[in-house]
């Protein structure tokens, strides 16, 4: 049914730090020797330093920053969400299959047990058959191979050897002289429906704490699900 993908992790960016610091000498006007900036702020009459004029953009450099960051980190929770969004159906779909992987591997075992209390010989596919023909009735070999999903050779093999056990009989088919149909013979027919009941039984003590409407909604959904399989 692989666990956790890794979506998500690479979506946040550390944000940038300046390249100086609030206290760095060298944002305010360099290291200019002293005598050098008096002559300099004497010739120009006035008694602020080289470096106001810089401070005096630097606000407005440092409001730019702030912006430029803003925007990017809220790029970085738009990227995140939708990383986190995407993640999440990752994550329903990983549940499912792990979930999906589980049922199938117990339902495999059961069905072979099923089969070898009908018939200690059986093969575990042998149960399906027994499941499909008591509900449809005869089936053509073609529409059993087509329904569940195996070759032709396979179903040919495990079809004569339900023959051989006498569990299944074929007969010509009234639409179609050159085709026939399997159907269960009436042993085959009391073993399986014997061994069915004492399963439904089994499921029953499995769920008894179960709503009904619990039980029929899964039913639901796994004969949905089994249908679009079969696409």
């Amino acid at each position: 049914m692989r666990a956790g993908g890794t979506a998500g992790e690479d979506d946040a960016t550390p944000g940038g730090t300046p390249a100086h610091g609030p206290g760095d000498g060298t944002a305010a006007g360099g290291d200019a020797p002293s005598g050098a900036s008096r002559t300099g702020r004497e010739a120009e009459g006035t008694g602020a330093p080289r470096g106001a004029g810089g401070d005096g953009a630097g606000p407005a450099g440092e409001g730019a920053q702030a912006g430029d960051g803003a925007q990017s980190a809220g790029s970085r929770r738009a990227g995140g969400a939708g990383a986190g969004g995407k993640g999440g159906a990752e994550r329903e779909f990983l549940a499912l299959e792990r979930e999906l992987a589980v049922f199938l591997r117990r339902a495999r075992a059961q069905s072979g047990e099923m089969a070898r209390e009908v018939h200690p010989e059986l093969e575990s596919s042998a149960y399906g058959l027994f499941v499909r023909l008591d509900d449809a009735g005869p089936q053509r070999a073609t529409e059993l191979s087509a329904y569940f999903g195996v070759g032709k050779a396979t179903l040919s093999r495990q079809l004569r050897a339900l023959e051989q056990l006498g569990l299944v009989a074929r007969d010509p088919d009234p639409a179609d002289g050159r085709a026939s149909l399997v159907r269960l013979t009436d042993e085959g027919r009391a073993r399986f429906r014997h061994v069915r009941d004492a399963r439904r039984e089994r499921y029953v003590r499995k769920l008894a704490d179960w709503d009904r409407a619990e039980v029929a909604e899964l039913a639901r959904l796994l004969h949905h699900f089994n249908q679009r399989s079969e696409g």
